[in-house]
């Protein structure tokens, strides 16, 4: 897990002044799917979200778990990653910069960090007389556990081993 940029207060702090300047009412649900992110440290899907807040609050549907993510990802609090087939899993925005190694089988996300990878990019940049703003890099592997699952198993996927 990456370390954070901000405290869980801070980020219910502008999440509340930025309801305010778009003339919203404020939303427990909002708060609490920031808390779960936040708190989780990972990437979950919307169903895994819904089904944390329905622990406070019984009456959370799937549907306004979806709304409350889009505007949560439209202002910049979370960040969405398309790792497989299965659909957008999220997290906290307010995180280092980091890249990500998804397994295709399983589908475990493992967050990294490597100095040398983001030198490299500035260079490839700077080769193209351009300047490197951001960037999102996804690796798409197959873990060490699915590939010792693999090998006792017959390959049904028709991945290549």
């Amino acid at each position: 897990m990456q370390n954070r940029l901000e405290t869980l207060e801070s980020i219910l702090e502008r999440l509340r002044a930025s309801i305010r300047k778009s003339g919203l009412k404020n939303s427990k649900q909002r708060e609490e799917i920031l808390s779960v992110l936040y708190k989780s440290g990972t990437h979950l899907s919307p169903e895994e979200i819904a089904s944390e807040v329905k622990v406070k609050d019984r009456t959370t549907s799937i549907s306004s778990v979806y709304r409350i993510l889009s505007f949560l990802e439209k202002e910049n609090f979370i960040t969405a990653l398309e790792a497989d087939k299965s659909g957008r899993r999220y997290e906290i925005a307010a995180k280092e910069h980091h890249d990500h190694i998804i397994c295709l089988h399983c589908g475990e996300i493992i967050e990294f960090v490597d100095p040398e990878i983001e030198e490299r990019q500035i260079k490839v940049a700077q080769k193209y007389h351009s300047k490197l703003i951001s960037h999102n890099m996804k690796l798409f592997v197959i873990c060490q556990k699915c590939q010792k699952n693999q090998t006792k198993s017959p390959n049904s996927s028709g991945l290549p081993l």
